[in-house]
Parts: structure tokens; sequence; C-alpha cells
């Protein structure tokens, strides 16, 4: 065994030699600590530093888009397992009731599913076409088949759907998948809701978003009918080329919250979306009866300028792309969905919280299977 001399001389001729290796490498292998040279213009060279600062904009650009991508490849990843999962949990208690009866799995479902999938009428089909008519380019009578085939499939899917809910406690079914979870900033924003709420929301949305408003209405119908149970937490995603007027707008729900009244701002932004100027705007604190002068100075000096940029720095840091996005406890959620879509996730939420042994919402509530057409 070495003596802790003979390891430590060992040590520092072995650094020596390293050294002394480093110091005899051809001077093109050294690290070169000056700057680059992309290019020469009138004899005069042009830098890597000074490229990268012409091309700070669309760098930018580029990383915002990483950024996206990267978040919709993780939800997409997850939710085909979500799927998988589930079409593999129903095969398995379909195969597992079917060998119980001592039939086979095709008789099993013609047996369940009879009577339950009728062939869809001419007045559905044309309901159907007239409420998806942008996504054909066809006249009914072309795309009536097609439309037939996806309805009575759909119907299909959905008594499978009854069948394995049916089945889910004879073969005791427990998902263990959690679901997928952002960690989402909440400190420091405009809340609506106890902090110790077992459900917090956090929106981020554009005051120039007709979308943004009909999903605003719809939270606020959330604490309305959840309470204490939810929170609501405002973030602004005002995108300056997209809508111009929006980060102004923004800034302007900050100042008034200065005097305590952002929420009364919020509210009369989102009533008159068509008056967003800064005269508009100034305007608005009027009629609010805000201090006109220290609300007019706040606005007019940019004073929360950069904070509605932070605001959209996150979002997407978060991988948001378009306005409304809502975060669920971390779970993601996009479009101005109505109460009831967002009622299922508020409810398995709270569900959670109140299961002693439960580690996933989706332990409170088991899959049926994927109704896909």
């Amino acid at each position: 065994m070495l003596t802790d001399y003979s390891r430590n001389f060992r040590t520092l001729v072995g650094l020596g030699l390293f050294f002394c290796f480093l110091s005899a490498l051809p001077a093109q292998v050294q690290v070169d600590m000056r700057p680059k040279t992309v290019a020469t213009f009138n004899g005069k060279n042009v830098t890597e530093e000074e490229l990268r600062r012409a091309a700070a904009a669309d760098l930018d650009d580029l990383r915002i888009r990483i950024q996206q991508l990267n978040a919709s490849m993780t939800r997409a990843e997850h939710q085909i397992l979500e799927s998988s999962l589930i079409r593999l949990l129903a095969d398995k208690m379909f195969e597992a009731e079917a060998q119980s009866r001592g039939i086979s799995k095709e008789k099993l479902f013609e047996t369940e599913l009879a009577g339950k999938v009728k062939e869809p009428t001419q007045a559905e089909i044309k309901a159907f076409y007239e409420t998806n008519k942008q996504s054909y380019n066809q006249p009914l009578d072309k795309v009536s088949g097609d439309i037939r085939k996806f309805l009575k499939e759909e119907r299909r899917n959905r008594a499978l759907g009854d069948l394995a809910d049916r089945l889910k406690s004879r073969y005791g079914v427990r998902v263990l998948l959690p679901p997928l979870r952002a960690k989402v900033r909440t400190e420091g924003s405009p809340s609506l809701g106890p902090k110790e709420a077992p459900v917090t929301m956090v929106e981020f949305s554009d005051y120039q978003s007709s979308y943004c408003s009909q999903l605003d209405k719809t939270l606020r119908e959330a604490v309305r009918k959840y309470g204490d149970q939810v929170r609501l937490v405002y973030h602004h995603f005002a995108i300056p080329n997209l809508h111009p007027f929006a980060g102004k707008a923004a800034e302007a729900s900050y100042c008034a919250g200065d005097q305590n009244h952002y929420w009364e701002m919020h509210d009369l932004i989102f009533e008159t979306q068509n008056q967003l100027k800064e005269e508009d705007l100034k305007a608005k604190a009027a009629k609010l009866k805000l201090d006109s002068a220290a609300f007019n100075g706040c606005l007019t000096s940019g004073k929360y300028a950069e904070r509605v940029k932070q605001d959209l720095q996150e979002g997407y840091n978060l991988g948001v792309a378009a306005t409304p996005a809502l975060f669920i406890n971390g779970r993601f959620l996009s479009g101005a969905l109505p109460l009831s879509v967002l009622s299922k996730t508020i409810d398995e939420e709270i569900r959670l919280k109140t299961l002693p042994t439960a580690t996933t919402a989706a332990q409170a509530a088991p899959p049926s299977p994927a109704k896909t057409p």
C-alpha cells in the first residue's frame, strides 16, 4: 500500500509532466483567447463577438423557438405515454373479462356493444359537417361516408370506454403514472384566492386577445364555483409584434396595482379591448378614480416595462407559444376552454389533495380507453 508521502510525490510528478506537455503543444492547439475573426472589411477584422451582437435578435428568437419546441416535445411524449397506458390497461381488462366468461375478446365486444353502436342519421352527419365545415374542402356529399365512419367509430370507442369503467374496480386498476407538471412561479404576481388553496391556476394571457377575454370570464366562474379551494395567478404574455398595445396595457394594470386596483383595471381593459392606446389607458384610470398624476407618471415612465418582459420570458421558458395558456397545479392546458373541461382537472387535483396515500391525480380518477377516431 502506498504511503501518503509516495502518493503525494507521484501526484506532483504527474502534474509537472502534464504542465510540461501543455507548454510543448503547438501554438495552434493552445487555447486562443483573442476574439475570433469571421471576416475582414477594409483591412479590419470583423469578430465573432461583433457578429453575435448583430445577430442577437435572431438568436434570441431561435432560443425561444427551441424552448417552445422542447416543452412541446416533452408534453407530446407524456401524452403518448398516457394514451398508450390507457389502451394497454383497457386491453388487459378486456382479455381478463373474456377469459373469465370463457369467450373470445371479439365475442365480448359483440355482446357488450350490441345495440349501443347505432348508425349515424343523415341529420347527425349534416350537423357534424356544419360544425366542422372549415376542416373540409369538399361538399357534404363527398365526405358524408367518412363522417359516417368517424361517428360510428366514436360511438364504439365511447361504449368500450363505458365497459372499461365498469371493469376497473373488478380488476383493481390503479394508475401510478404521474401527470406532467411544470414548475411555474406564483410569488409576486397578481392573484385571487388563498395561497394555501389546494389548486393553483396560473394563466398566461394577452389583453388584446378575444380568446383570453373569454377564458378570463371562465376562470372567474371557477373562482366563484370553487371558492377557497382555488387560487388564480395572472401572468402577462404580450408579444409586441403580434399585439402592439398589449404590453402597455399590461403595464397599466401593474400601475393600477400600485394603488390596489389591479383587478379593477384588469377587468376594465378586457371590457374595452379596442381602446388600449396610452391615452385610453389613462382615461380608464380616471374612470376608476385613481390618482391620475401617479398613474400617468407610472405609465409614461415605463416603470413596469421590464416586468412585463419578464412575464413574457417566463412563458417562453415554459414553452408557451400562444394565449391563453393555463397551468393547473403545473398541468398545461391551452385555449379558451369551457368550465366543464377545466373542472375535470380541478376536481382531480382536489381529490388528489384529499387522498391520504395517493401520489397522482390519475389514482383519483382511473382512465378510460382512448376515444380516438
